[in-house]
């Protein structure tokens, strides 16, 4: 690492940039930072090949930094958030692969490209099966690097923000109520077999937990389980990241790449919120279902697979048929076995066991293993309505757990919090005390009364909430983006808007 890069930890590769277009002054680079679309966290021994590779990031508007080794790379991941990691798949501390393991465990929403000289595709797949989003070639060939950067970024943007499910055990997670019991009874029966099981069901109701149940429970436990979000990428690029591409089948494909369909050969393949797919891919999806075989981009090769499919979907796919939005024949392909997951308003007896887990596993991940939820608590939990499910109420608990001065959650706490939150959240579920609207907030001991423009209130308000998160998360930056529920990116940019950094 560089002096300059340790100059600070927010230090991106500006003061030491080469070129003259890169140097940048205070003023033109903070009216570029809105151009900005991600940073880029390069980990390379090759001082020369890296800080090429940097260069061209930022010549193309990225924000970029560099280190050596993996540890260093770690630290920096410690210091701040990047948006993708580009690491050298031998370094000279740790493996790339474990440094994959490591970013995966300890940062899980960072994408990882591993890079390789003269890499073999059996490689490049050994990394995506290990959790590598993707695999490049050395030295990096322009178009592809930036080909890959962007269509990570492109499914970070579009993809919900939202923090990974707790990892639970399956009886916690899927909770007692007979409604949840019923959809229990039908996976235990589908997993051993084969055929393909579409999940159903609102927003945040655990269907990507369910999709995975059924793969460890399955003859094909042993095999990868293998996830593509169908809404997160644009048609092209999902396309490429289902089938896989051969080198020269677009722009910036310069090398064969294995797509998803392959990465799960033996094992699970998920496809989540498949009611966002294109006509044109249905009818490709629907061959891989009845033939089990499909053919890369760019290439006229019949490749047959071994794959249990399983789809995941909150849409009215029957209501999507009718208007010819999505094929019948592949929504028949696709419901062999439905499995229907109840929202959180129809499994009350299940809010408790659920609240009292998510305030544990919180706890000990924010430094209070102590935490627990007042009984009180626990009845107001019970007489909201969740819209947003099981999700939102995890991430209601998380939130409770941080802002909260004791180990004990008691009932003003919870009604302190509903109060700082929008009015959906508040929404009433069943009569009594519990469902009342929290009173509004009032205005603090000593704040103005006049008030200013609107833009200018505006501003006000979000740096106060941007200086709030902050204080809350003592500092972590990860913590505070999901605490104001924005991206790591837009967090970034707003804390430099405020002199914040």
């Amino acid at each position: 690492m560089t002096p300059a890069d340790r100059a600070t930890p927010l230090d991106y590769g500006f003061r030491t940039a080469p070129s003259a277009k890169l140097r940048l002054s205070r003023a033109r680079r903070q009216a570029r930072m809105t151009e900005l679309t991600g940073s880029v966290l390069i980990v390379d021994p090759d001082a020369a090949g890296g800080a090429k590779l940097k260069n061209c990031l930022l010549e193309e508007g990225f924000l970029a930094k560099q280190v050596a080794t993996g540890r260093d790379a770690i630290a920096a991941l410690e210091q701040r958030a990047f948006d993708i990691v580009i690491a050298d798949h031998r370094l000279p501390d740790l493996t790339g692969s474990v440094l994959l393991s490591t970013v995966n465990e300890r940062f899980a929403d960072t994408p990882v490209v591993l890079a390789a000289a003269n890499a073999s595709a059996s490689e490049a797949m050994e990394a995506m099966r290990r959790g590598a989003a993707d695999f490049a070639q050395k030295p990096f060939q322009t178009e592809e690097i930036l080909f890959i950067v962007r269509k990570e970024l492109e499914a970070g943007a579009r993809r919900i923000d939202r923090p990974p499910p707790a990892a639970v055990p399956s009886g916690l997670v899927f909770g007692n109520s007979p409604a949840m019991a019923e959809a229990m009874a039908l996976l235990d029966r589908a997993a051993p077999g084969s055929a393909t099981v579409l999940i159903r069901g609102e927003s945040g109701t655990g269907k990507e937990l369910v999709a995975r149940a059924i793969h460890d429970r399955s003859p094909r436990t042993g095999c990868a389980f293998v996830k593509i979000d169908c809404a997160s990428l644009p048609e092209a690029l999902l396309e490429s990241e289902l089938f896989g591409h051969e080198k020269g089948a677009f722009t910036g494909a310069v090398a064969r790449k294995p797509g998803r369909v392959e990465l799960a050969e033996g094992g699970t393949l998920l496809l989540d919120e498949i009611g966002e797919l294109t006509l044109p891919l249905q009818a490709k999806l629907l061959r891989l279902l009845q033939d089990r075989e499909f053919e890369r981009l760019g290439s006229t090769k019949t490749i047959k697979v071994d794959v249990r499919v399983v789809a995941a979907t909150h849409r009215d796919l029957e209501s999507m048929v009718e208007r010819g939005q999505f094929r019948q024949d592949l929504f028949y392909r696709l419901n062999v076995v439905p499995l229907w997951l109840p929202p959180l308003r129809a499994r009350r007896n299940d809010i408790e066991l659920l609240a009292r887990h998510f305030c544990s596993v919180f706890g000990v991940a924010n430094g209070k293993p102590n935490a627990q939820l007042s009984d009180a608590a626990v009845r107001a939990l019970r007489g909201q309505r969740w819209p947003g499910n099981v999700r939102q109420l995890q991430n209601f608990i998380e939130r409770l757990v941080v802002l909260s001065d004791s180990d004990l959650i008691d009932e003003h706490q919870f009604r302190l919090e509903l109060s700082r939150q929008v009015r959906f959240v508040t929404e009433p579920g069943t009569s009594g005390s519990a469902n009342a609207d929290p009173a509004p907030l009032h205005e603090p001991a000593g704040e103005p009364s006049v008030v200013g423009p609107l833009d200018a209130e505006v501003h006000n308000a979000e740096h106060k909430a941007l200086e709030r998160a902050l204080r809350h998360s003592g500092g972590n930056r990860s913590l505070a983006a999901r605490l104001l529920g924005v991206s790591r990116s837009t967090l970034y940019t707003k804390l430099e808007e405020h002199g914040l950094l």
